[in-house]
């Protein structure tokens, strides 16, 4: 998956969401991805929730075609 199909994925499944995806080591490197997710619906979630949110949000794709994600969630307010 490229970064912006990993946004758009993101972007779908949250509540005004803005994601911001790249590539965690490089332009060659598709499977190490690096995100940061805002979105009201984190608001009051635990941090491990949060980061659920998102990986359910990748469903299967991050098994399949996302071998790691540094992953980074807030609020719009914070």
């Amino acid at each position: 998956m490229t970064p912006e199909e990993v946004e758009a994925r993101i972007e779908a499944a949250l509540e005004d969401c803005e994601a911001t995806v790249g590539r965690a080591r490089g332009k060659h490197d598709d499977d190490h991805l690096q995100a940061t997710v805002v979105s009201p619906v984190f608001e009051g979630e635990s941090l491990v929730d949060q980061h659920q949110l998102v990986y359910d949000a990748l469903g299967d794709a991050m098994t399949t075609d996302i071998h790691a994600l540094e992953l980074t969630t807030r609020t719009p307010e914070s």
